[in-house]
């Protein structure tokens, strides 16, 4: 006995040492606290503490092992010499390991122990390999175990623990061991521990059977059984190693093996399957994270039994039917989720589930709302796994939706939403059935219950309909995407801080990802959000959710499904019931205005505007992103436009339905009818539609036949056969004269377009073209202000009967006809036609506006130029308390009809109240009658306007006023004349464009660099003045071509070119009595540097003119005269601001000019009384002499040179003497004067004239110089003994 006990005290301290070793402790004080605790192990085995438990033992062990880990550390770190002295102790445990468990007595294989530490690594490889080798030496033990005969002397010479009836009678000493430990492992939470030995104890209990299953269990309570002193991380750690040593008597197999080799033993089996499933509960109901993992592990158990024995047996189990009767009053996800595995397995309806479960079973009844109703409680409680969803959903979601429908059910679908005229196809009974049980889902669990709800369970609501995405047909999206759905999404997404903002950002996200590029999930993601936002998703979630799912339509008909159910959400379609036709069109007789089935529609009809606000604006959307052929394209337009025609241009009399057998459509109208502003809305949209698809057909080319995408034509078409319908008329009634002006509109139209058939490939083709899309345009003006455009109608009349006389001319009143002697050009009544149009405009009209004029512009005479200038030119009453100063009588200070204290800084930064001006009578500006002359000349008078002229521009502004007044609190008078004059520069910029190099440019170059000088100009509109300023940059002064021919005469030119330069020397002026704000003198200064800009350039494409003109010096004096001026100025005046680089840069691109001037500017640059200014012009007289002194080495170019440099050999050695004699005393100017001497210096040494040059200069002049420049006037001097000199 004392033997045994020695043996086993032995093995126990071998185990307490491969412990301390693997825990890396290697102290004498924690040795002595081990035995301690080995002692106190043993007097417990041998019953001296019969009040503890044996059970409570081994976790007494534990509890002592963790308060010493901290003194493990603690002594690891101050002791640096513990490692080799613990490989010494691992080497020693290792050998006696060896001795212990490799054989007592030499019968039994050895296994090492040393293979637990493996179990628990972070590597699953190296876990794997560890459970291989356990498995492989506890087999190989065990196998020799059984062989041998007497058993006694092994188990009475090692016993490792087994002193304890556990059960485990017919295994070896060191299999028992290793169970033990593998359960004891299992409720570790180092590292990868429960992992690692539930792996060994699952593989270990299939591969042997000598381990009893019934003492197995009975172990696991054992060792892991909670005790009265445990704390919580201790609790916790024994419930986990249970459910972990449950789970792996599951998954090793053994329960079924067992069952199915032997029939004898399964009551035994069923007994403890039982007894098995009973544990599983209890330790379920302990702590709620244990309850679904122990549900799991009971269904891995299931799902590997038969049948009948699970009806027979498993069903039987007492703890289950409580788990399933109590499920609904609790709240149990779990009890469900068995439920519905195990009636999917066995598939027989059980009483045992009546509680939880319909009986009998179906889909239909289980998602019966009634039924649904008692399962919330279960449901709503599932949220405590979050962010995990719980297993249940995908069992209730795969019931729901039990396969993936193809998408081509939905295809289908949408075919037979294109075919309106025919009756849609019938949902078959088992659709009906999936929709009807969808949407009992939806109402009754995600809106009644889960949105209504906490946080968690609207974040369990999103999760539910991600899995139920990838099942989901399209077709049944719109029941999930309902209206609560929608609105929850839009208060989440609304504020940023919100707790939900991320899950639904991820919802929609994913939402996205599941459309891909199915457009018929697209079509019914877009419908079901704006739907139920009335069309503001995106402006109250602040994304582009919307926006982008429309930007992505690849297909025809994608967009026309698209198109379908915008109508459709137009006009509120519900069930609609075929009515009888009557061969060219009929009403629907059984829809009443305000029926009583749309009754309880009427509670959501205050915001239905904002609904059908947002399709109006949707429907052309989808072309701006759509890359489709012409022929679908136009398609698609076509239905677009249709249907925006009906709804804004007509409404039925009779009832909210019209078929037109013509057309073979049938028509739809709201039975509520739409507001104006909404028809408004549709006939604005057509109009940009039109424009839209006049821009993008570019310049009309036709051959004999009318193209047949012509959008424009089929409108009208369209819009003829729908006046021809008795039950249609107009939305809003119109006089008789705007009656008359859409006839004679609709009748022009069609001759129009006769004419463009017929003209083939003629220039005029393009003309008649933009004709007919200006009369479409200004028909639906027409519609849009009744009463306004008449006569403008009448006038474009007129302008097609001159432009295009043909043999059936409109029949038009008397008023109408023409004066052959007195009628006015035709492209005067055309501009002032189209100028009576633009204060009015829409966008769309101005757009076709500008075509028409596109194709005329070369045809515009100069009056029509003036009268469009005058517009650029035109001001409203000045103010009143205008300074008086402010006015400048003399003409030669008038440079382009700007006063010299325009340019002051206070004069800018002045305010004028133009909205107190209301007075029309005032002088416009005076157009340039003598424009040859000077064109550039005006003034603020009326004096060059004749009546007819003052009478259009009054005319003019009396709509620009009328305008202001439509507009209740919008723009004032004069910011509608700012948008005027833009309208109108627009039509120059064509002009410009078309005719660079027509004499017409320098009349428009005069008054557009008049208007931008102009103060008022930038005052009253920076955007007026940089559209000017761009014009003229882009359209003029860098334009290909420029005016040329006999028209451009030299004393215009002239003109110009003298008040460029004095603008370019106007100085930058401030007054001393103003102390102007940053802000005005900054944009002073901005304005000074754009006028400066303005007359520079000015200057620079004037000259160019002049030179391609090739004149003679005789001709050009008067220009030589302006730039001698301008040189007076720039020496003797200090008023003078013209930049030395300006001049130069002429002398550049003109070395005519500087030729010319060269013996000029060097005497005013030898007697000037500045300083800075004669050494700021010598940078000029070398640039002039770059180009005078030929670099040819030809004789005949050095002999024009020498010749050249002799005629000027006097002045050049005087302003040589001015320069030494004077020398700068500040040192950069000294370094620019010797650099000037130094090139002059080697200019005359190279040509030999340098005896000359020195005769020139008198005696002190040359001492001067030597002072003064040194080696540079020595090594000139050397040059004079060459023989040439």
């Amino acid at each position: 006995m004392g033997s045994k006990k020695r043996s086993s005290g032995s093995v126990e301290e071998v185990d307490n040492l491969v412990d301390s070793n693997t825990e890396n402790v290697a102290s004498n004080p924690l040795k002595k606290k081990l035995k301690k605790c080995k002692k106190k192990d043993e007097e417990t085995a041998h019953g001296d503490a019969p009040a503890v438990p044996s059970s409570v033992k081994p976790m007494e062990r534990r509890k002592e092992r963790k308060a010493l880990d901290k003194e493990r550390h603690r002594l690891a770190l101050e002791n640096q010499e513990s490692k080799p002295k613990l490989m010494e102790v691992e080497k020693d445990v290792n050998e006696t390991r060896g001795q212990i468990l490799g054989s007592s007595n030499g019968d039994l294989p050895e296994f090492h122990i040393g293979v637990f530490k493996d179990l628990a690594s972070a590597d699953v490889s190296v876990r794997e390999a560890a459970v291989e080798r356990l498995v492989t030496e506890l087999q190989a033990v065990q196998n020799a175990y059984e062989m041998v005969e007497n058993k006694e002397v092994i188990e009475g010479g090692l016993k490792l623990e087994a002193e304890k009836d556990d059960g485990l009678n017919n295994c070896a000493p060191s299999l028992r061991y290793a169970v033990r430990r593998l359960i004891r492992g299992a409720s570790s939470s180092r590292e990868c521990a429960r992992q690692g030995f539930a792996l060994g104890l699952t593989v270990l209990v299939g591969t042997i059977p000598s381990i009893k299953l019934d003492s197995l269990l009975k172990l696991i309570v054992d060792l892991l059984e909670v005790s009265s002193s445990m704390k919580g991380q201790e609790i916790r750690d024994c419930l986990l190693g249970r459910l972990f040593a449950y789970g792996a008597l599951a998954r090793s197999g053994r329960m079924t093996q067992e069952w199915m080799s032997d029939q004898s033993i399964s009551p035994n089996m069923s007994s403890f399957i039982k007894e098995f499933i009973n544990a599983l509960l209890s330790l379920a109901s302990k702590k709620r994270y244990l309850q679904e993992p122990s549900i799991e592990i009971i269904l891995d158990l299931v799902e590997k039994l038969p049948t009948d024995f699970l009806l027979n047996h498993v069903l039987e189990t007492p703890g289950l039917r409580e788990w399933f009767e109590g499920a609904t009053d609790v709240g149990n996800p779990d009890a469900l989720l068995l439920a519905l595995k195990i009636r999917d397995k066995i598939s027989v309806d059980s009483v045992i589930f009546s509680n939880i479960l319909p009986y009998p079973f179906t889909p239909s009844r289980l998602f019966a709302s009634d039924h649904l109703s008692s399962l919330v409680n279960c449901l709503k409680e599932s949220t405590f796994c979050q962010p995990r969803i719980h297993s249940v959903w995908p069992v209730l979601v795969s019931i729901l939706l039990p396969d993936a429908v193809l998408q081509v059910e939905d295809m289908v679908s949408a075919s037979n939403s294109l075919k309106k005229h025919k009756k849609g196809r019938k949902p078959s009974s088992s659709e009906e059935e999936t929709s009807k049980i969808i949407q009992n889902f939806c109402e009754v669990i995600i809106e009644g219950s889960l949105l209504l709800s906490s946080h968690d369970r609207k974040h369990l609501a999103f999760d539910i309909l991600l899995l139920l995405l990838p099942r989901l047909p399209a077709s049944l999206f719109p029941i999930v995407l309902s209206y609560k759905l929608v609105q929850c999404l839009m208060d989440t997404l609304s504020t940023k801080d919100s707790w939900l903002y991320k899950v639904a950002e991820h919802f929609l996200k994913e939402l996205s990802d599941w459309v891909g590029n199915d457009d018929v999930r697209r079509v019914a993601v877009i419908v079901a959000l704006q739907k139920h936002s009335n069309g503001k998703f995106d402006n109250v979630t602040r994304t582009k959710t919307v926006k982008t799912l429309m930007t992505e339509f690849m297909t025809e008909a994608g967009c026309m499904l698209f198109i379908q159910n915008l109508m459709n959400m137009f006009v509120d379609e519900g069930h609609t019931s075929e009515e009888p036709s009557d061969q060219s069109q009929t009403t629907d007789d059984n829809s009443e205005i305000g029926s009583i089935e749309d009754k309880d529609s009427g509670s959501a009809m205050g915001n239905s505007d904002f609904l059908k606000i947002w399709v109006v604006e949707s429907l052309p959307s989808i072309l701006k992103c759509l890359k489709l052929d012409s022929e679908a394209k136009f398609r698609v337009q076509k239905e677009i436009l249709k249907f925006l025609t009906v709804q804004g241009l007509f409404s039925a009399s009779l009832g909210s339905e019209v078929t037109s057998f013509e057309l073979q459509e049938k028509f739809r109208w709201p039975k509520v009818a739409a507001s104006s502003a909404t028809c408004k809305m549709c006939i604005e949209q057509v109009q940009l539609l039109l424009a839209s698809a006049q821009k993008m057909e570019g310049p009309h080319s036709l051959a004999n036949v009318l193209e047949p995408n012509d959008l424009g034509s089929y409108f009208m078409r369209f819009l003829s056969t729908l006046r021809n319908i008795p039950s249609i008329s107009l939305f809003r009634p119109l006089s008789n004269e705007d009656e008359k002006a859409l006839e004679r509109l609709q009748e022009m139209e069609t001759r129009l377009s006769r004419e463009e058939r017929n003209c083939g490939h003629s220039t005029d083709v393009n003309k008649l073209h933009a004709l007919k899309y200006l009369l479409i345009q200004l028909l639906l003006q027409v519609l849009l202000r009744p009463g306004e455009f008449s006569e403008a109608v009448s006038e474009l009349v007129i302008c097609y009967k001159k432009a295009f006389a043909a043999s059936d001319l409109l029949d038009t009143s008397g008023e109408d006809e023409l004066d052959s002697d007195g009628s006015p050009e035709l492209m005067d009544v055309l501009v002032d036609t189209l100028l009576s149009l633009l204060p009015q405009s829409s966008a769309p009209m101005r757009s076709a506006i500008e075509q028409v004029f596109k194709y005329f512009c070369d045809e515009v005479t100069n009056d029509g130029l003036l009268q469009m200038l005058r517009v650029i030119k035109k001001d409203l009453k000045p103010a009143r308390h205008q300074e008086p100063d402010s006015e400048d009588d003399d003409d030669d200070e008038d440079f382009l009809g700007i006063e010299e204290d325009e340019i002051d800084e206070a004069e800018i930064g002045e305010t004028v109240e133009i909205e107190e001006q209301t007075d029309d009578s005032e002088a416009v500006v005076e157009a340039d009658e003598a424009v040859k002359e000077s064109p550039i000349d005006s003034d603020d008078s009326d004096g060059g306007m004749d009546d007819d002229a003052m009478f259009r521009m009054d005319t003019y502004l009396a709509q620009i006023f009328k305008e202001r007044k439509n507009q209740a609190g919008g723009e004032t008078a004069q910011s509608q004349l700012v948008l005027f004059k833009l309208r109108v520069l627009s039509l120059l910029e064509i002009y410009l464009h078309a005719n660079p190099g027509k004499p017409q440019v320098l009349t428009l170059y005069s008054n557009l660099a008049s208007a931008l000088v102009k103060p008022h100009t930038t005052e009253i509109s920076e955007q007026l003045g940089q559209r000017i300023w761009g014009i003229l940059q882009k359209k003029i002064f860098k334009a290909k071509d420029f005016p040329k021919g006999e028209a451009v005469q030299l004393s215009t030119l002239e003109s110009l070119l003298e008040k460029n330069l004095k603008l370019a020397s106007k100085p930058f002026k401030r007054k001393k009595s103003a102390v102007p704000s940053k802000k005005k003198q900054s944009a002073s200064w901005k304005r000074h540097k754009m006028i400066i800009s303005l007359a520079q350039n000015s200057t620079y494409w004037i000259l160019k003119i002049i030179d391609a003109r090739k004149f003679s010096d005789s001709e050009l004096h008067r220009v030589f005269d302006i730039f001698k001026g301008v040189l007076v100025g720039y020496f003797d005046s200090k008023k003078s601001q013209i930049k030395s680089e300006f001049l130069k840069e002429i002398f550049r691109r003109r070395p005519w000019i500087g030729h010319h001037l060269f013996g000029f500017l060097l005497e005013k640059c030898g007697s000037a009384k500045s300083e800075f200014r004669r050494v700021d012009a010598l940078d000029l007289v070398m640039e002039i002499l770059k180009s005078m002194v030929s670099s040819g080495t030809d004789e005949s170019s050095r002999n024009a040179s020498k010749k050249m440099l002799k005629n000027h050999l006097q002045k050049l050695s005087h302003l040589v003497k001015e320069l030494v004699m004077n020398m700068p005393e500040n040192k950069s100017r000294r370094a620019e004067v010797r650099k000037f001497c130094g090139k002059i210096f080697q200019i005359v040494s190279i040509h030999d004239i340098t005896k000359s040059f020195l005769k020139e200069l008198a005696p002190e002049t040359q001492a001067a110089c030597e002072l003064q420049l040194g080696e540079l006037f020595h090594n000139m001097k050397k040059a004079k003994d060459n023989p040439k000199n």
